[in-house]
């Protein structure tokens, strides 16, 4: 009898360290896959310098797609030559100072529809601020797309 008894008590605990040791592997396992963060996403309108750092496809319909738009690089500069143009009263020219770039929404507050993205150190032409300056009305440089910033992640550029 006190045999008996010996083994179910060794079993039962023989039973929760093999679910204890289990459940810490398993925990282990997620959290180092989660520790891992993902590839940084490279937009259409990213420079060239930041495509070239970006992670090759080995599709070669992506490869196709990437030579147009190293081709629209020379199509870009004569676009700068627009913005030559005198600048509305009040703006300047600017660029972004944030590392990770900056999300442009259609009205200047947090829940506004987001209709764009600022990449780092893209130039941009701030137009006006908000009235409790937290944030700014822009317009990227190299198009005419406008929409609003968080104002403090963007610096004044010297006009030269």
């Amino acid at each position: 009898m006190l045999s008996g008894l010996t083994k179910f008590i060794l079993g039962f605990f023989l039973a929760i360290a093999v679910l204890i040791g289990g459940g810490a592997a398993i925990a282990l396992y997620f959290m180092n896959r989660t520790g891992i963060p993902p590839a940084k996403p490279v937009y259409s309108n990213d420079s060239p310098s930041v495509k070239a750092q970006a992670p090759k496809a080995t599709t070669p319909g992506t490869q196709a797609q990437s030579s147009p738009s190293s081709t629209s690089t020379p199509t870009e500069s004569p676009k700068a030559t627009p913005s030559a143009k005198p600048l509305p009263s009040g703006a300047y020219r600017g660029r972004v100072s944030w590392a990770e770039g900056l999300s442009l929404r259609s009205q200047p507050n947090q829940e506004a529809e987001r209709i764009g993205g600022v990449a780092f150190n893209q130039k941009i032409i701030v137009l006006e601020e908000s009235e409790d300056k937290s944030w700014q009305k822009i317009r990227l440089e190299d198009s005419e797309q406008e929409g609003w910033v968080k104002a403090g992640n963007t610096e004044k550029v010297d006009e030269q």
